[in-house]
């Protein structure tokens, strides 16, 4: 007869073979994870911080852009002097507000959360 058949059979063995199962003894004492959690969560601050400020650079060339097309169209139509000047600083205030909010983006996820 099995042992499996015997447990089912004879109630008084099942008790017996429930008593004598012990628990694998302790190897390693139980992880706590919080602080392998908090360190995954600050890498992934710098990471989408680091991410968020590539967008300064992006700001960098546009305003570069803006301005040797400004020297461009000053050397093309010299009569157009002021509003050419007018509609540089208009591409330099919108790609100098795209590189601040990336930048504050950064600081957000740096400092916010």
């Amino acid at each position: 007869m099995s042992a499996i058949a015997r447990l089912t059979i004879c109630p008084r063995l099942a008790l017996t073979a429930a008593r004598n199962v012990r628990p694998a003894p302790m190897t390693q004492a139980l992880l706590s994870t919080s602080a392998a959690k908090q360190d995954i969560d600050s890498a992934a601050k710098f990471i989408g911080a680091g991410a968020a400020t590539v967008g300064v650079a992006g700001s960098g060339a546009g305003i570069g852009s803006v301005f040797g097309s400004l020297i461009i169209g000053y050397a093309r139509n010299p009569s157009l002097k002021q509003q050419l000047f007018s509609y540089a600083i208009l591409g330099f205030a919108l790609s100098e507000a795209m590189g601040l909010f990336c930048l504050m983006m950064a600081f957000l996820l740096l400092f916010a959360f």
